[in-house]
């Protein structure tokens, strides 16, 4: 997904965390204080990473990873709430996204109340990375918000992207969805505000694996997930889930990605104002020839 930069005084800032590139797209008549308001975001970021990521030596995740049978650990009410999140898509998309990738999402046992997460089995793998950045993403906007922008677009690496109130003058932010065998042929084109967006893709080749049979994605090349932003959002991990909306469409692409046309229909004639597209290359045959296919509204 490629934002296009629509109008003067829409400032942009990035900034690299999570092994991908976040950017703030605000427009505000003032450069210095937006780039203030961004900067407290990227930073926000930042403390999710150290809390998020497996790769860091003490971060919550690793802790978690490295629970026994019957271990426990404090975690931070962020990462608390990521798994919250992680096991009700679990739930939602029959297994087809999972934080563990197979190895046990179940035999987590988050508690909310004390902030702990124990395990019941032992050699659970978890990996946020599915929901990280979209999480990342809205908490963010709220960050943004705190310091009154709200004409904003943010987005982790082009596939988690928010978009809050549009600029003055325009009907929404525009957005691209570029076919994944040939970036610059455009799939389809968007005016979008208080809108959540994920994308998942096989750009980088099989890197999506599913979780419920262990074998890469196959008759798909490209998947994205919308779902409108919630009005007002409670905060902490009793939060609904649809309380962090590109959290959920981050999720809900990488399922798209593995669920049948079928599934992917029912999936969102039972949320309403959820959409997907998908782009499905069943037999395999030239990538030019996959068709881009939309569920939903």
């Amino acid at each position: 997904m490629d934002p296009q930069r629509p109008v003067d005084q829409v400032r942009r800032f990035s900034h690299e965390a999570m092994a991908t590139i976040f950017e703030v797209h605000a427009w505000h008549p003032d450069a210095r204080y937006a780039a203030q308001a961004a900067q407290a975001a990227f930073d926000l970021v930042d403390r999710l990473e150290h809390d998020l990521s497996r790769f860091r030596a003490n971060s919550d995740i690793t802790r978690v990873n490295h629970l026994a049978a019957g271990e426990r650990t404090r975690v931070a009410p962020s990462t608390l709430e990521c798994l919250v999140i992680a096991r009700h898509l679990f739930h939602l998309t029959g297994g087809a996204f999972d934080v563990s990738l197979g190895t046990g999402l179940l035999s987590l046992a988050c508690e909310v109340e004390d902030m702990t997460v124990g395990m019941t089995r032992t050699g659970v793998r978890v990996d946020l990375g599915g929901i990280g950045k979209g999480y990342a993403v809205d908490l963010m906007s709220g960050v943004l918000e705190e310091w009154g922008l709200t004409h904003v677009l943010v987005h982790g690496g082009f596939s988690s992207v928010l978009a809050l109130s549009a600029p003055p003058g325009l009907d929404g932010w525009p957005l691209t969805f570029s076919h994944p065998g040939a970036p610059p042929r455009v799939l389809a084109r968007l005016s979008v505000k208080q809108l959540a967006l994920g994308a998942s893709g096989l750009r980088k080749g099989d890197h999506i694996v599913d979780p419920r049979t262990g074998e890469p994605v196959r008759g798909r090349l490209a998947a994205w997930a919308a779902v409108p932003r919630p009005a007002s959002a409670d905060e902490g991990p009793r939060a609904g889930p649809r309380q962090r909306p590109t959290a959920i469409t981050d999720a809900l692409a990488t399922a798209c990605m593995l669920l049948s046309v079928d599934e992917i229909q029912g999936l969102c004639a039972q949320n309403p104002g959820l959409e997907a597209w998908i782009v499905a290359n069943p037999d395999g045959g030239a990538i030019g020839n996959a068709q881009m296919l939309h569920f939903g509204r």
